[in-house]
């Protein structure tokens, strides 16, 4: 019986491990630039030159402009900062579109600008693959409707949203703006941001800091700011620059985006015996798409709810969630299985697998194998 001495994080999709290049980048930053960026005097000028270049080199990877790059705290900070920014500067249109399987951070904003604003919400539903398609979206939006924000991909099964195809719409067949959640998207899956007027991003997603993403919004989006403060961030967003933080963003997206192909053709390696080891045992139901970003494998096994499962796999040594980690909390079924039309039963037992460059086939042979034994006892 092959055994795993130490403990396995099967858990990426969830955060992620400081790459060590970050980590000591930021420690000698910290180290010597900890006055205020906005200071006047030299120190402050300089860390101020710093996160400028820094916030240039973030705009040259993702192919925008400098002004279109905002500094936020992650990414559930820029999707709320994204739907209220938006929809407070067009005080004359009451309408968002968006889809049933979002973030609880967009999903969340929403429901507060229905029930405390007054807004109208369509929540487009998803089919069985956990995704949305350009259609739907044509049928939704109107002229009253301020912003459209669909994520690139979803954070549970790893289901790939046709974006570029509808940024492309809402561009050029309407006069909404288009918002997307690129969390789960970065160093997984090329979008293209010609026509997305936002986009957030999380920097612990990318094996670096918490508390640090981006909102990107292009500079003709109208944004009334949710934070009041200062000029920091071109008036976007007021407070005292993380400036630290910052900079090391610039470091931790190029990382990820340069190695993006080499860490997927490493996934796969081993993605591949994960779900040949799964259809070995009978009862397991494979809840993703073919089609999903490699790195996420959702499964269900009826006869154990996820808490005990999560439990059961945590006593042999292995990290892993039922469900988006901000909603772990809850006991109810999967709001993303249920979506795409599963059980309840099948939504309450789910346990995701979000796998990254550091997790080996030898982990995935111990994994299976302790599933079986659980199963055996438990099921």
């Amino acid at each position: 019986m092959r055994r795993v001495l130490r403990r396995v994080y099967f858990d990426g999709a969830s955060t992620t491990a400081i790459h060590s290049d970050v980590l000591q980048t930021y420690k000698s930053l910290l180290d010597k630039y900890y006055v205020n960026s906005e200071s006047l005097y030299d120190e402050g000028s300089e860390i101020s030159r710093m996160m400028e270049k820094a916030r240039s080199a973030i705009a040259g990877l993702l192919g925008v402009n400098s002004e279109d790059i905002i500094f936020t705290s992650g990414s559930s900070e820029a999707n709320s900062s994204a739907i209220k920014g938006v929809c407070f500067a067009q005080p004359g249109k009451k309408h968002i579109v968006t889809t049933n399987v979002e973030h609880s951070s967009i999903l969340n904003a929403c429901l507060q600008m229905e029930q405390v604003f007054g807004y109208r919400v369509t929540y487009l539903p998803v089919d069985a693959s956990g995704k949305v398609s350009l259609q739907q979206v044509k049928d939704a939006v109107c002229d009253d409707t301020a912003i459209v924000s669909i994520m690139a991909v979803n954070n549970e099964v790893g289901s790939i949203n046709p974006i570029d195809e509808i940024a492309n719409y809402v561009k050029k067949h309407t006069h909404a703006y288009m918002h997307v959640d690129m969390t789960q998207a970065i160093g997984k899956v090329d979008v293209d941001f010609k026509n997305i007027d936002l986009a957030s991003i999380s920097a612990h997603k990318l094996e670096g800091l918490k508390g640090s993403g981006v909102l990107v919004k292009k500079v003709h989006v109208p944004f009334v700011p949710l934070i009041n403060g200062g000029e920091q961030e071109y008036g976007i967003r007021g407070g005292t620059s993380n400036a630290c933080v910052n900079m090391v963003f610039a470091k931790t997206l190029r990382f990820a985006l340069e190695n993006g192909k080499k860490y997927h053709d490493y996934i796969t390696t081993l993605q591949q015996p994960l779900l040949r080891g799964l259809s070995t045992i009978p009862g397991i139901l494979i809840n993703q798409p073919s089609d999903a970003v490699n790195s996420v494998v959702n499964f269900s096994y009826e006869k154990i709810p996820s808490e005990v499962m999560q439990n059961a796999l945590n006593k042999k040594g292995f990290m892993v969630s039922a469900r988006s980690t901000c909603a772990s909390k809850s006991d109810d079924p999967s709001y993303v299985l249920s979506a795409m039309g599963y059980s309840s039963k099948r939504a309450s037992s789910c346990i995701r697998i979000s796998l990254t460059y550091h997790n080996t086939e030898e982990e995935i042979a111990s994994f299976i194998d302790s599933l079986k034994e659980i199963i055996s006892q438990y099921g």
